[in-house]
């Protein structure tokens, strides 16, 4: 709703004032209606807060509905008695009504209800009242949405603050616009007026063009166009029937809407290519990994080769070199023997070749995944709306199914499985979504997700018990590992120690699986 047309509702509302408040009604979440008796007899006042078309307007319509939520109901209670005045800040979208209160019983004060018709920062709020008129500032005592400096750093919004208005600006007031400002507008198109001057957005931008080509003037003189301007201010009436109109509207409102997408969408196309890029890191230190592997098998081959000419006990030892050439210094473990020492080398070097010979098979999928994150990254300013909306769904389609507790799974049996992904979802998961049936997964020994099999009480077979064993270790600091071991057992055999943080347990009865983490 844009300021011209904020302004002739209003000019309606006063027409009514003062008048006698007959209660109110919600018929929806964020929809209010006050019906009320005044001058011009019985009228709803509707005031339609969903961003980002908020409304305002006067209605003979009958409407009813219920206070939905804590906002409406304090409306209903707070913001009684005679509506007194009714004023908007300049030609801003910003309205402000005024309510003398109730005595009785218990005396409901006076307040102020301001209505920020604002787009997607629309707002209603409930204010303490003022002394004058024309007094914008003022204590919150409610609004209908609280804004915190995590969702906006430059303005804050919440109950008990102080309400800042927005920001002064200086344009032309259409009212009373003289011929001299608007021949020094002439060398604008009619379509920049608005920004020089005050309560027109782009759809009314649009109504001025029309008006000012139905008056029969060739191109955008500045006398047709103030002419027009000033039939826009007495009547700010949209043409629903002039095609050009509702084009320059619909185009403004799909401009709008681009944005929107780029914005949502830069978001998690930017955590794509950065968890891409980690996961690709990973690669190259498996490569690299591979090296310090062969190193570790020369190492032990030495140590099978030698064992009985290194001494027990000993923290180091100088081994000839199988090449002839030389000879190889190596650190031992004092607490092993030689040939446990070797075995030690080799089980390392065979972790290593695992951890690589599973990235490497993934490699060319992150390439290319990563390639085509880039190259929608790169393509998100050129992107049509049409493009942006296909591009959101396919998105949405790509993403794993989400509960509002733990990523959600299904086992080859059918079994939901959830992981928690964070220690408050872990403590969710095992103490407040389990029952005493279900089954219950955490790696053995490292940090990690609990994993929660919702069974019902039937038990499980090794392919879901497989399958969930490997979420575990997936989720887990043991990740880049193979042959992970993995605890499972009943939800009833899992505590919460007295005082321990959250997701922090001890079970029992438990039994153990070896698998490699989940690729996914």
């Amino acid at each position: 709703m844009e300021g011209l047309a904020l302004a002739h509702t209003l000019r309606e509302l006063r027409a009514h004032l003062p008048a006698r408040t007959l209660g109110w009604v919600f018929p929806d979440e964020t929809t209010a209606a006050l019906l009320i008796e005044g001058q011009r007899g019985v009228s709803n006042l509707v005031l339609s807060y969903r961003p980002p078309q908020p409304v305002m307007y006067l209605s003979a319509e009958r409407l009813r509905g219920e206070a939905h939520n804590a906002f409406q109901r304090f409306l209903a209670g707070r913001v009684r008695g005679e509506l007194t005045g009714a004023e908007q800040l300049k030609l801003d979208r910003v309205a402000q009504l005024h309510f003398s209160g109730e005595r009785g019983f218990v005396d409901v004060p006076p307040v102020r209800l301001l209505f920020e018709l604002t787009g997607r920062n629309t707002n209603l709020l409930v204010l303490e009242t003022a002394d004058q008129p024309g007094v914008w500032q003022g204590r919150i005592l409610t609004a209908g949405r609280e804004i915190t400096h995590s969702r906006n750093r430059f303005r804050t919004v919440r109950s008990g603050g102080e309400y800042v208005p927005p920001p002064p600006y200086s344009k032309l007031d259409p009212r009373t616009l003289s011929e001299e400002e608007a021949r020094g507008l002439a060398d604008l198109p009619l379509s920049r007026w608005r920004d020089q001057v005050d309560g027109l957005g782009p759809a009314l931008s649009a109504e001025l063009i029309h008006r000012s080509r139905l008056s029969g003037a060739p191109g955008e003189r500045w006398p047709e166009a103030l002419a027009a301007l000033r039939s826009l201010v007495d009547d700010p009436t949209l043409s629903a029937s002039d095609a050009s109109l509702n084009e320059a509207s619909r185009e403004a409102a799909r401009a709008e809407k681009a944005a929107q997408l780029r914005k949502a969408l830069r978001e998690p196309l930017t955590k794509r290519l950065t968890l891409l890029t980690h996961q690709l890191g990973d690669v190259e230190r498996a490569t690299s990994g591979l090296e310090e592997a062969e190193q570790d098998r020369r190492e032990a081959d030495l140590l099978m080769a030698y064992a009985h000419t290194v001494e027990p006990g000993a923290s180091s030892a100088v081994l000839p070199d199988f090449s002839g050439e030389g000879e190889v210094p190596l650190a031992l473990d004092p607490a092993l023997t030689p040939i446990q020492n070797a075995e030690k080398r080799y089980a390392r070097a065979r972790r290593r070749e695992e951890v690589f010979e599973r990235l490497a098979e993934r490699e060319p999928v992150l390439r290319a995944d990563y390639a085509e994150v880039q190259s929608r990254l790169a393509d998100l300013d050129q992107a049509s709306l049409a493009e942006l909306e296909a591009l959101d769904s396919q998105l949405t389609a790509e993403q794993p199914v989400r509960s509002p507790y733990g990523a959600r799974y299904v086992s080859p049996g059918g079994f939901e499985v959830l992981v928690g992904r964070n220690n408050k979802e872990n403590a969710v998961l095992t103490h407040r979504l389990g029952r005493s049936t279900d089954y219950w997964f955490h790696v053995q020994g490292y940090a990690g997700s609990h994993v929660l099999v919702r069974t019902g009480g039937r038990d499980l077979d090794l392919p879901d018990i497989l399958y969930a064993a490997g979420l575990a270790a997936q989720h887990s600091k043991a990740r880049q590992g193979g042959n992970v071991p993995v605890d499972y057992t009943r939800i009833k055999q899992v505590w919460r120690p007295k005082g321990a943080p959250a997701g922090q347990v001890h079970y029992t009865q438990q039994k153990t699986v070896y698998v490699d983490p989940h690729g996914g």
